[in-house]
C-alpha cells in the first residue's frame, strides 16, 4: 500500500472512533478558580503552506495538570491533524522566510520551523499517551469532520512542558495541509521528513500560535 493510501485509510478509520467533544462536564470555563493559571493562543494560518486554518487554544494549569481546549477551523476535512505543544525554540511561529524548497516547491516543513517553535514536548492526542512519542499517532488525533473540530482534554503535563508554558516559551502547532487543493494528503511535496512513510502534506504545519498568560 502506498504511503498516501495508508494515511488516508487511517483517516477514514478515525472518523468513527475519535470523539471530538469531550462531554458536558468539561464545558465550563476553569478561569477564576483558586490556583488556576490561564494561557491562550490565537492560531493563525501558515500561509506559505497554502493553509487557511485558524483557531484558538486555551490552556488552564493547576500545578502540572492541564486542561487544553481548542477550536480549529478551515483544515482539511476528514483527515487526522496532529497537534502539539512545541517548546525550546524562540517561543514564536515561523514566517514564510523560514520555508524551504520541497519537491521543487516552497513550503514550510515541521523541521523548517524548529528554531522558531522548538521540538514537540506534548502530543495533544484524544486518548492515551500525550508525550512526544505519540507525535505521529495519527489514529489518536482529531480528524476534522467538515473541516473543523473541537478538542477538550485534561491530562498531566511533563515538567518541561509546564515550565515552558509558564516561561512564555510554548507554541501550539496544528499539522496537516492540502498544499495543492486536491482534497487529500498527497505527494505534491514529497515524503515527510519526520516519517518517510507519510506524505509531507500530512505533517507540515497548518496553523500556529504562541501561548501567553491571559491577564
Amino acid at each position: 500500500m502506498s504511503f498516501v493510501k495508508r494515511f488516508v485509510s487511517l483517516a477514514v478509520a478515525t472518523t468513527a472512533a475519535v470523539p471530538m467533544v469531550m462531554g458536558s462536564a468539561q464545558a465550563d470555563d476553569w478561569s477564576g478558580y483558586d490556583g488556576i493559571e490561564t494561557f491562550h493562543a490565537h492560531l493563525k494560518p501558515v500561509t506559505v503552506n497554502n493553509s487557511q486554518a485558524s483557531g484558538t487554544t486555551t490552556v488552564w494549569l493547576d500545578g502540572n495538570t492541564a486542561r487544553v481546549r481548542m477550536e480549529v477551523d478551515d483544515v482539511l476535512a476528514d483527515h487526522p491533524h496532529a497537534q502539539h505543544i512545541h517548546i525550546g525554540g524562540r517561543g514564536e511561529c515561523p514566517t514564510r522566510y523560514d520555508a524551504g524548497i520541497h519537491n521543487g516547491k516552497r513550503a514550510l516543513s515541521t523541521l523548517d520551523g524548529l528554531e522558531s517553535y522548538g521540538g514537540v514536548e506534548t502530543s495533544l492526542t484524544t486518548e492515551g499517551d500525550t508525550s512526544a512519542d505519540s507525535g505521529l499517532a495519527v489514529d489518536r488525533f482529531p480528524d476534522a469532520p467538515g473541516g473543523s473540530y473541537t478538542y477538550d482534554r485534561t491530562f498531566e503535563l511533563s515538567q518541561a512542558a509546564a515550565d515552558a508554558i509558564r516561561a512564555d516559551n510554548a507554541v501550539i502547532v496544528v499539522h496537516g495541509i492540502d498544499y495543492d487543493g486536491d482534497g487529500t494528503y498527497g505527494d505534491v511535496l514529497g515524503a515527510s521528513e519526520l516519517d518517510p512513510a507519510l506524505p509531507m502534506e500530512a505533517t507540515n504545519p497548518a496553523a500556529c500560535g504562541p501561548l501567553h498568560m491571559k491577564h
